[in-house]
């Protein structure tokens, strides 16, 4: 291994764990008509709150995070069940929710950057890494409900938020930043972009075929010479 990965104190993984599984719970518990019940919110809070981790661990060929503590199931299944009792109150929350998931996509993403860098992998894979950690946890989300994969839609900037912070964090790095210091400030770049694409309503273009883009167009009854 080439050097530690960036640490943070495990109350502030699990909190945002947390958020994760309790961001999970509100999104399955607006879907009335799939009629999920108890242990099925349970399932969604595991799978948003450890999902990008588990990822992540699994693409390192190593023993995921979670499966070594017992804290972090424990928290992703309270904190879904907790936040399925609360939908209406953490709905009027929605704001500090929302700030707070950035904050966790931003702190994933990093982790998982420097994870992949500490075990020796390339800087462009790392980068991958990292935003399959920050993103992971929805994909399955939406894989398991059997819904459309959210992050491939209009409106959604998660990965490219991610992308953005996890890139200046191995480019910076490479530069001769220290990793804690780069890594802090991949996090706060994750952050704010993530937040202006919530409140400014960015988004990537639609995409075209390349055939209804009028200058790759040949007029259908050019005009006679």
């Amino acid at each position: 291994m080439l050097e530690s990965p960036f640490q943070i104190p495990l109350w502030v993984d699990l909190v945002a764990v947390g958020v994760g599984a309790l961001q999970g719970a509100m999104f399955a518990g607006r879907l009335k008509e799939r009629r999920i019940d108890l242990l099925g919110v349970a399932l969604i809070g595991i799978i948003v709150g450890l999902g990008g981790g588990l990822l992540r661990d699994i693409l390192l060929g190593q023993i995921p995070a979670a499966l070594q503590s017992n804290w972090y199931i424990l928290v992703a299944t309270g904190a879904a069940l907790f936040g399925m009792l609360l939908q209406q109150l953490f709905q009027r929350l929605n704001p500090l929710i929302i700030a707070l998931d950035a904050v966790t996509i931003g702190l994933f993403g990093a982790i998982g950057t420097t994870k992949a860098l500490a075990y020796g992998v390339p800087e462009v894979p790392a980068v991958f890494v990292g935003i399959v950690s920050a993103v992971g946890g929805s994909i399955l989300r939406d894989v398991t409900l059997n819904l459309p994969i959210a992050l491939m839609h209009v409106g959604s900037l998660y990965a490219v938020a991610a992308g953005a912070g996890t890139t200046f964090l191995v480019v910076s790095h490479a530069l001769g930043m220290p990793m804690t210091v780069a890594s802090i400030i991949c996090v706060i770049l994750t952050t704010v972009i993530r937040l202006l694409s919530v409140r400014f309503g960015w988004s990537l273009p639609e995409q075209r075929a390349i055939a209804s883009w009028p200058r790759w167009r040949r007029p259908e009854n050019p005009p006679a010479a």
